[in-house]
């Protein structure tokens, strides 16, 4: 079979809707200092899914096929004259996307803000459900023995919790909205859990997530109802929030969400948004004003991120086992994406090839 054969099977999206599987050349190491990784597991992204059924996210539009796929991890197959820290058959997670390294933003230490970010499953770039990938050797970091391969794969959703809750300044004490309880949501609880947080307030309208997130990591959990600024009150109310949450995260993109949240914070509370939804939306600017909010966006993940993610997940501070629904193999890959899509399960792992 072409599975059998093929020297680095791939999984591509030709364009919207449509997908192949297709055997690439080996890429090959063009820098001293990169490794070349046998890709184990990868877990499915909604970004990937939005790539897959709409061709586009904002700007990043997909004009010609890309490999699919950023949430992985795998074993280092070999490595390049100037690789020091890593050897063939270290199991690392995959951070995967590459900075220029040169430009202010990364030089200021903000490179997820580089504007020649080279991201894996972003057009133009490849990404990582295939047998093989290149990084840069920082870019890969190292898995503790008793964490399994499915695990690191979710050091990418981790260190954008991590990430998110560093942009939102969650600290010990801190009272934590979080709306939504998808993938992000649900680690943002986690995080905010290891990061010292008394209060983490996981909302939902799905009855089912709301109960996996208390099992999970939330101390509270709230079903949204009515309007934007009553389900606020409510929700103040209900949680014992007193003058309103220290810190509000949205990683949901929805736009009633948004709203409750601003008007569930106390003056002086920190907003961060971390879900994507529509490019506009109707946005309580006056509450925002008046209680003199810090609002901030979070895109991917910087530095220390990726680190701090996977050294939660080695050390059991953050447990992601629980959130893979199940792992399926190299071959299943598109009913994998539709069943995501459907929005069955949390995490769903391809394997291999």
């Amino acid at each position: 079979s072409q599975f059998a054969m093929a020297q680095n099977l791939s999984f591509v999206l030709e364009e919207p809707n449509k997908v192949s599987f297709e055997d690439r050349p080996v890429p090959e190491l063009r820098n001293e200092h990169d490794v070349l990784i046998e890709v184990k597991f990868t877990g499915i992204c909604g970004s990937d899914v939005h790539y897959w059924s709409h061709g586009r996210i904002g700007d990043f539009i997909v004009k010609a096929p890309m490999v699919l796929g950023h949430e992985s991890a795998g074993i280092v197959h070999s490595v390049g004259s100037a690789v020091r820290s890593l050897s063939p058959g270290d199991r690392v997670a995959l951070e995967p996307g590459i900075p220029c390294r040169r430009c202010e933003r990364c030089k200021d230490g903000y490179y997820n803000l580089c504007p020649d970010m080279r991201f894996a499953a972003t057009p133009p770039c490849d990404g990582t459900l295939a047998r093989f990938y290149v990084l840069p050797e920082d870019f890969c970091v190292p898995l503790a023995p008793h964490v399994s391969l499915q695990e690191g794969a979710l050091a990418e959703p981790t260190a954008v919790a991590v990430h998110v809750c560093r942009q939102a300044d969650v600290r010990p004490g801190s009272s934590v909205l979080i709306f939504g309880a998808g993938p992000v949501g649900l680690l943002c609880c986690a995080v905010a859990r290891a990061f010292g947080a008394s209060k983490i307030v996981s909302v939902d309208i799905n009855e089912e997530r709301l109960l996996f997130a208390r099992e999970f990591a939330a101390t509270h959990i709230f079903r949204s109802r009515g309007s934007p600024q009553e389900s606020a009150a409510t929700l103040v109310a209900e949680c014992e929030l007193g003058p309103g949450a220290d810190v509000c995260i949205d990683a949901s993109g929805a736009a009633p969400c948004i709203q409750a949240g601003i008007h569930a914070l106390r003056t002086g509370g920190t907003y961060c948004q971390a879900g994507m939804g529509a490019p506009n939306i109707d946005f309580p600017i006056m509450a925002m004003c008046t209680k003199e909010l810090t609002v901030k966006g979070s895109f991917r993940y910087g530095s220390g991120d990726y680190k701090l993610a996977v050294e939660l997940i080695n050390s059991g501070r953050v447990q992601v086992k629980p959130l893979i629904t199940r792992t399926v193999p190299f071959s299943d890959a598109e009913e994998a994406f539709k069943d995501v899509k459907a929005g069955k399960g949390i995490k769903v792992i391809i394997e291999g090839p």
